[in-house]
């Protein structure tokens, strides 16, 4: 067989074995999302169930970066922002969220901004910094509004900005507005 064909066919294997474990990437990219989102779901979680949810959250982000576009990046974050005001680390979630933010705002992500100032707005309300947080969940309102989206999707964006605002206002009634940490910015 001639030098040439070797190597083309070498190639052809190889791109068939990256299209493979690229694939491979996206489905447990999904798959441990999915399963991190049971968690985030889930009423009463014990300390194991919040290890694991950060787990399968982790995990999830590893595989999108390696594979993912910067959409699925950036849910990705808002995420695992979610996850860490759930297991009380309202700080490493600001973070997140706001690494979220601007990966949409730098990649024109339009059609996902609402959520990533909704996971701020949680964020900041964990963190005791009500009035951030009711400005982002406002600005989150208005972007929601702003969109064309199916019935079902308006629901469910809906229901997140409904129960982060809920959140809000629950926890800015026990413990500020007197005592609100200020942070540097928003």
């Amino acid at each position: 067989m001639p030098e040439g064909l070797t190597l083309v066919r070498r190639q052809e294997r190889t791109l068939a074995l990256w299209k493979a474990e690229r694939n491979l990437h996206r489905k447990l990219a999904a798959a441990c999302f999915n399963r991190a989102w049971d968690y985030l779901e889930m009423r009463r979680r014990t300390a194991e169930d919040d290890v694991e949810m950060l787990n399968f959250a982790h995990t999830s982000m590893y595989h999108w970066r390696l594979v993912g576009s910067p959409r699925q990046i950036a849910i990705g974050e808002w995420q695992l922002s979610r996850a860490y005001v759930e297991v009380g680390f309202p700080k490493l979630a600001i973070q997140l969220a706001k690494s979220c933010l601007d990966r949409c705002t730098a990649n024109d992500l339009s059609d996902i901004v609402h959520s990533a100032n909704e996971g701020l707005a949680r964020a900041y309300a964990a963190n005791g910094e009500y009035r951030k947080a009711q400005k982002r969940i406002s600005l989150a309102k208005s972007q929601l509004g702003k969109l064309k989206l199916t019935a079902e999707d308006r629901k469910v964006y809906g229901d997140q900005i409904s129960e982060t605002a809920s959140l809000i206002r629950s926890v800015s009634r026990r413990h500020g507005p007197p005592g609100e940490r200020q942070g540097t910015s928003d």
